[in-house]
């Protein structure tokens, strides 16, 4: 799995340009199955990925947290809101609230993440492989495939099924 992960940058690039003419035709004109499709894909590569073995994307990016997410995971912690924001997060250009620094703060050495249960939503939801209406977060998913080896692979299964 390592060395996947090591590869990944690279193979996600050379595929970057071909994944990106997919992605474009699959906006103009997904197919009506689309959301069963990727809801299969997305259960059959996890069924055989474990991301306890990878955590690649706790310790290549980070996370937006959303107010929400401030205000469970605050709760967790048993301190203010602003008091969290202070000691784990900064804004970004965006004006999004984001760790001060990767890997994350809460990804343990067995790769376990400390507040799995209040974790926030974007984690929650990675690699975004399940989501409904998939077509339309193109960009984010050819950002993924280079962080996430699921991501990688689900896309690839996807090209294959789908011939545009």
């Amino acid at each position: 799995m390592q060395d996947f992960i090591n590869h990944l940058p690279k193979l996600a690039k050379d595929k970057h340009k071909e994944n990106k003419t997919f992605f474009t035709k699959l906006k103009k004109r997904p197919p009506k199955w689309l959301d069963y499709l990727m809801q299969e894909l997305h259960d059959t590569e996890f069924e055989r990925t474990d991301c306890l073995e990878c955590a690649n994307c706790c310790k290549t990016t980070g996370p937006l947290f959303t107010p929400k997410d401030i205000d469970r995971i605050a709760k967790h912690f048993k301190m203010k809101q602003q008091q969290f924001i202070d000691v784990y997060l900064r804004l970004d250009e965006e004006n999004d609230y984001v760790l001060q620094s990767v890997p994350c703060t809460f990804l343990g050495a067995d790769n376990y993440c400390s507040i799995y249960d209040v974790r926030p939503k974007a984690c929650r939801e990675f690699p975004h492989t399940d989501r409904k209406k998939f077509q339309q977060i193109s960009n984010l998913t050819l950002k993924n495939v280079a962080i996430c080896p699921a991501a990688f692979n689900i896309v690839e299964d996807m090209k294959r099924r789908i011939k545009m």
